[in-house]
């Protein structure tokens, strides 16, 4: 998933450097293929925050159980569960950061830049839009 998303950003960063020299049909097909993206990783990014909560939380229990009753039992576990949360953490940080950053190249593509202050009132108007 991590190769995916680098070559996603790289591929849209290079479509938001480039974006004078391409048509407008193909920015908004280009646009739309980056929101489908976008959808896959929100949602790949939700699924691993659910199983990295699941196991913190699987972590925790065990950590109580081991001083409840100290047992080779317990040590094995809490260990275990140690061992499977920490790539969970570090794959979920690099989703969260890698959907962060298309997020980022979406708004750029769109002529979005939130520190703009005439694009700040651009997404204003859109959300307006979007509500009624």
């Amino acid at each position: 998933m991590a190769k995916r998303i680098k070559r996603d950003i790289a591929y849209y960063t290079n479509i938001a450097e480039n974006i004078r020299n391409i048509p407008e049909e193909e920015l908004k097909k280009r646009e739309q293929d980056l929101l489908i993206e976008i959808g896959f990783m929100a949602h790949e990014r939700l699924v691993h925050l659910i199983v990295t909560v699941c196991f913190a939380l699987l972590q925790i229990i065990s950590v109580l159980l081991l001083f409840m009753c100290p047992s080779p039992f317990a040590i094995a576990l809490t260990l275990l569960f140690f061992v499977l949360l920490l790539p969970y953490i570090f794959h979920y940080y690099r989703l969260e950061n890698g959907v962060q950053k298309l997020y980022e190249i979406y708004d750029n593509i769109r002529g979005l830049n939130n520190t703009d202050p005439d694009n700040i009132n651009k997404i204003n108007k859109g959300r307006q839009k979007n509500v009624l």
